[in-house]
């Protein structure tokens, strides 16, 4: 028997990548840009339409670009801030959707493009894993990731510089966001599948796996912090908290390691044969 190697047919991913134009940011910092941020350009990073770094300073070489907000957690938000705005002024026609990760967020790129095609970016909407906490409509874990229609970007660069309805640094970064999009009019849509499983996700995947979350997270979590494959979509988005290791663990789990002799087929749900499973709308 000779050896060979899979050749996967990528047609349905490249014309989504042309469909659903997918801008992707990282938050990243001088300290972590070579320990986290590298690892993240070298493995999903590649599959968005576009990809920025944004760190307290720049750096020509990485490359990514200084925000002059100084490091540290109390300036989260005013980086996050800073970041869609930059976005807003120079990418708002080059993407249809604008992702916010961070160095440690790992993100499977197509799954991402696949919900989001089943969404209209025209309207005010941000998706990602809620919380229910704070914000009235509730709010997107930053660690899981977080993405906004192109109407919530309009909105943002039109009226997010206003004091009185955001917060322009301090407090917490995904919160004081999330209160900032509510004040504009931009939904929290659901993320959620079909199955009621989850898309998005705050813990790395053995967490979300065999369960042992935090205390916090059991009284944050919109959809009731359940654990195991039964609650995670098969069409997973992103996963938080991603060692430099896991993530070209992950890397090769999702796009190599391959079960001889299984060929994925048309599912049937409801009784009606589908190419792919639905995606909520």
């Amino acid at each position: 028997m000779g050896f060979f190697s899979f050749l996967d047919d990528d047609t349905v991913a490249k014309e989504l990548s042309q469909s659903v134009r997918v801008l992707c940011w990282v938050m990243t910092s001088p300290k972590t840009l070579e320990k986290k941020a590298r690892n993240v350009k070298n493995t999903w990073g590649k599959r968005c339409n576009h990809l920025l770094f944004f760190s307290s300073v720049d750096n020509k070489t990485f490359p990514s670009i200084g925000l002059g907000v100084p490091e540290g957690r109390e300036h989260l938000t005013g980086k996050t801030m800073r970041a869609f705005r930059h976005i807003y002024e120079n990418y708002y026609d080059k993407a249809d959707w604008f992702m916010k990760a961070d160095d440690d967020t790992y993100v499977i790129v197509e799954n991402l493009r696949y919900f989001l095609s089943g969404q209209n970016t025209s309207d005010p909407v941000y998706f990602g894993h809620r919380f229910k906490v704070i914000v009235k409509q509730g709010y997107y874990s930053g660690g899981a990731g977080y993405v906004l229609s192109k109407e919530a970007l309009r909105r943002f660069g039109l009226y997010g510089n206003d004091s009185k309805k955001c917060r322009q640094d301090g407090g917490a970064e995904d919160a004081e966001m999330g209160n900032c999009l509510y004040k504009l009019g931009v939904k929290t849509g659901n993320s959620l599948d079909v199955m009621n499983r989850t898309r998005f996700h705050c813990f790395n995947p053995e967490t979300h796996l065999f369960g042992g979350f935090p205390n916090w997270y059991l009284k944050y979590d919109n959809d009731g912090a359940k654990h195991g494959t039964e609650n995670i979509s098969d069409y997973a988005i992103s996963f938080h908290y991603i060692s430099p290791e896991k993530m070209y663990s992950l890397e090769f789990y999702i796009y190599h390691l391959r079960p001889y002799g299984l060929v994925s087929k048309p599912q049937n749900l409801n009784n009606k044969a589908i190419a792919l499973p639905p995606v909520n709308t």
